[in-house]
């Protein structure tokens, strides 16, 4: 039986700094927000085997100090920065110190004991990030083409020459997508295996390789949740409220409705389970939020049991 006693640290981030609290005794701490600052972190927490460590999603700039704390196999888990201030405002603290922000993030995580997720490994941060920059590309290349027809004699060549180049830019992308795929075997592997499903493309799979770490590692309500299709009562007394969809990481979810547009013409298994939320008279809207429910649910099923797709 473990006798030590549990620690949750909270960590306030900002660019330059890490504000670091122990629990809610005086234990604070400083660092940089640098390689050399969140090494000295790492050895720090270490001997202590903290039971959790909280950071707020901070626009990325904790993701160094969080990719490098997983990597020590530290307990170390990153949440939504509304949901603290939420909690230090039911707890009456409205005070903001970067300080005092440390000290409610650790109590945060002992109340509430934020369920620790894998963390993108270094391979699923560079995939990350490179689809993120083609989301870029493919906005601006659709914001260009639109211009198109409406732009003077004068100004067609230019927006020639940069559809010419973002097109350009799209393909290294997509090369450099598929290289970093083929060359670490966990994630080929992974991708493959999501191909298998109809209406399941390289982006599609890339994408939730680079951006779902915790594909196949949980259950099929938390893996719905996590991308944003699970309903959500709204009840109260004998009032039934609407059942709604919200939160979840936005980028998979539209990548998801852009598979289930395919999947719903090519995939006997979801073609069918649309066609009949239709015959029943869901909106088009409900039945492909359902669909997108349906098929990230048996993905995580198949990258669960390493199975590739089968229909009977």
């Amino acid at each position: 039986m473990n006798s030590n006693p549990e620690i949750y640290v909270g960590i306030d981030v900002s660019k330059a700094m890490l504000e670091v609290a122990l629990g809610e005794g005086n234990d604070h701490w400083e660092f940089s927000n640098d390689e050399e600052g969140v090494r000295e972190l790492c050895e720090r927490l270490k001997p202590l085997q903290p039971t959790t460590i909280v950071l707020e999603a901070s626009g990325g700039l904790e993701k160094r100090a969080a990719v490098h704390l997983a990597e020590e196999k530290q307990p170390v888990v990153i949440v939504n920065p509304t949901r603290v201030r939420n909690y230090a405002k039911a707890c009456g603290q409205y005070a903001k110190t970067d300080e005092i922000d440390a000290r409610v993030i650790a109590r945060f995580g002992k109340a509430i004991q934020p369920q620790v997720r894998p963390m993108r490994k270094k391979v699923q941060e560079r995939l990350s990030a490179l689809l993120t920059r083609r989301r870029q590309v493919v906005r601006m290349l659709t914001t260009e083409k639109n211009r198109m027809s409406s732009v003077g004699l004068y100004g067609e060549e230019s927006i020639k020459r940069h559809i010419a180049w973002l097109e350009g830019e799209l393909e290294e992308l997509n090369q450099q997508l598929a290289q970093i795929v083929e060359e670490d075997p966990e994630c080929k592997s992974k991708a493959r295996l999501l191909q298998s499903v109809p209406g399941v493309g390289i982006v599609v799979a890339t994408t939730l390789v680079g951006q779902l770490p915790e594909l196949g590692l949980v259950n099929r309500q938390e893996i719905a949740a996590l991308v944003g299709v699970a309903p959500m009562n709204r009840d109260s007394g004998r009032k039934r409220g609407r059942r709604r969809v919200f939160g979840g990481r936005a980028a998979v979810r539209s990548t998801l409705y852009m598979a289930v547009l395919s999947a719903i013409r090519f995939n006997p298994v979801i073609k069918e389970f649309y066609d009949r939320l239709i015959a029943n008279g869901k909106e088009n809207k409900v039945a492909m939020t359902a669909c997108m429910r349906k098929l990230i649910v048996i993905l995580n099923a198949m990258a669960r049991d390493q199975r590739p797709w089968s229909y009977i």
